[in-house]
């Protein structure tokens, strides 16, 4: 038998890092994202190899294993051997051997992320094929235990929890890693013009985010007036730009995002560097009205909005520079298994 998922990577349109603690227990965390057609794979195939056979494509791993409660964190494939582990721990799950094989359709490190999404997508194989009794918040939840606490991973809670859900969500952050999905119900017409405007950039510059994580964790725990209050003005950026969405308000979206860029990059100082300075400059001068960087930032992806009837001299110009515009369409649904026998 084959067990195949498919996961959607996610945009970070407005509140991103509210969802880090200590912020999201000190103050709560609001995020606005929306899931797009770019998908993080699993796919598990049974045999009697009594072997684990890994083939982890995004970190060039591949590794053979025996059959044990539990494999090493060490090497790569690091995300699949976490998994493996908290499953075998917490549910039992037994076989007589398998081989696993993910990849990601963006690289690691791009801010859209891959990690959490590749999580999710490797849990949900396992749930379609062993029948595991999680529904979505219990997968999402799992996901962010074991890549933040299993593995010491840096970073949110959001990611987890758009890759498993799917579509635009309005996501509440409290206290004790509580968490609260609200689906937004978005007229074709504004996705749409979001889709027309939005230009999606690849800087050709993956980064680690767990070094500008922890800075932005150090400023909260620390009291940095300017960080914190620039953390709570993104905050209330996911309130204003849920209603822009909704409304179909796309002055304000473009106004909001760029805003919350300026306030992003008070978060720390890894966010903004001169290559990502060089797409914004080559971006608004042929015609792009704001952008921001998407995920923690210091490279990847960044997310320019421009009047659909510039959108073609925002993309040439771009076209010039070292990375790329990659086309993309919002979609409505989460992480998804499937069998075959």
């Amino acid at each position: 038998m084959i067990i195949r998922s498919k996961t959607p990577l996610r945009l970070g349109l407005a509140g991103g890092g509210s969802d880090v603690s200590p912020y999201s227990d000190l103050y709560g965390g609001l995020i606005l994202n929306a899931t797009i057609n770019l998908y993080a794979y699993c796919t598990i195939e049974e045999d009697n190899s009594g072997r684990i056979t890994i083939r982890s494509y995004d970190d060039n791993c591949f590794e053979t294993h025996p059959i044990a409660k539990e494999m090493k964190i060490e090497g790569g494939a690091i995300l699949i051997k976490g998994v493996y582990n908290r499953l075998v721990r917490d549910f039992d799950i037994r076989s007589e051997g398998f081989a696993i094989t993910t990849y990601n359709d963006a690289p690691p490190g791009s801010g859209l992320g891959t990690s959490s999404t590749m999580i999710v997508g490797i849990i949900k194989a396992f749930v379609e094929w062993m029948g595991l009794p999680l529904g979505d918040y219990e997968i999402a939840r799992l996901a962010y235990e074991i890549e933040r606490k299993d593995l010491g991973l840096s970073g949110g809670k959001q990611d987890q929890y758009s890759a498993t859900f799917g579509g635009f969500n309005f996501m509440e952050f409290l206290k004790n890693d509580m968490v609260i999905v609200n689906p937004l119900k978005v007229k074709r017409w504004i996705t749409d013009e979001l889709e027309s405007s939005i230009i999606l950039y690849y800087t050709g510059a993956s980064r680690s985010s767990a070094a500008i994580i922890d800075e932005q964790r150090k400023n909260t725990e620390s009291g940095n007036c300017t960080a914190v209050e620039a953390m709570h003005r993104i905050k209330q950026s996911a309130i204003d730009m849920k209603l822009a969405i909704l409304k179909g308000d796309m002055d304000s979206f473009a106004a909001i995002l760029e805003k919350s860029w300026e306030d992003k990059k008070k978060m720390a100082g890894a966010i903004s560097n001169p290559v990502i300075q060089q797409a914004f400059d080559v971006a608004i001068a042929a015609g792009a009205k704001s952008g921001k960087v998407s995920g923690a930032g210091g490279g990847g992806f960044i997310m320019f909005f421009a009047d659909p009837a510039r959108r073609a001299d925002v993309i040439n110009a771009l076209s010039k520079l070292q990375g790329r515009v990659v086309p993309f369409q919002f979609t409505e649904g989460g992480a998804h298994g499937w069998k075959i026998y």
